[in-house]
């Protein structure tokens, strides 16, 4: 039986070098600020850290090299330096927005025996919403803090928050206010893997 969390920090890794990129810049290193501490209680929980990575294209790259590749970028620098891996901390290349479209995530979270997940990273509105959706039909607790989370607006950040704890019996209570451990961090009560019904408001939605 699953027993546990695990943290997954998608696309934080990232060299911003698309159009709207520097918006999303500004607000994802705000939001790898709270990762950060939020990763290092992760850590001290014994609490597992998966990287969840775009390919960006390269079919040919592995999660080494497009860490080198955006610690290269000078907007995706600072991201590296705040949430670079540490010993021990596992990682996983996406082709696409999902984390567990085309990839092992759920081979290894059932590994891992991971019944609840923590999704920061970015974007909001894409990537986190697909990966949280997949998550969701395979029945794991969702908490989606919103102050570890990115979207090139402020407005993007809310709708896909708002949506996730509607109909996704996703948590979104910033992590800055999130009681420890971090396993009491989710909304739903129930036990692991159980159905659930939907939620109607966010919980501490950040402006």
């Amino acid at each position: 039986m699953a027993v546990g969390a695990a943290l997954l920090l998608v696309d934080f890794i990232n060299p911003m070098d698309f159009d709207g990129g520097e918006r999303l810049a500004l607000r994802a290193i705000r939001a790898a600020r709270q990762t950060a501490r939020l990763k290092r209680r992760a850590r001290a929980e014994r609490v597992p850290v998966v990287y969840v990575n775009d390919n960006f294209g390269d079919w040919s790259a592995n999660f080494e090299a497009v860490l080198r590749q955006c610690e290269a970028s000078a907007r995706g620098r600072p991201l590296v330096q705040l949430l670079c891996p540490d010993r021990g901390d596992l990682s996983i290349l996406k082709p696409r927005h999902s984390a567990f479209y085309g990839t092992p995530l759920e081979f290894l979270l059932d590994e891992l025996r991971v019944d609840s997940l923590i999704l920061a990273g970015v974007q909001a509105h894409i990537c986190i919403l697909f990966t949280a959706h997949d998550a969701f039909l395979r029945r794991y607790r969702l908490w989606v803090p919103a102050d570890c989370v990115a979207s090139e607006t402020a407005a993007g950040e809310h709708a896909a928050l708002a949506h996730l704890a509607e109909v996704a019996d996703a948590d979104v209570r910033p992590a800055a206010r999130a009681e420890a451990p971090l396993a009491k961090c989710f909304a739903a009560k129930k036990p692991a893997r159980a159905a659930r019904g939907q939620r109607s408001a966010v919980q501490g939605a950040r402006a």
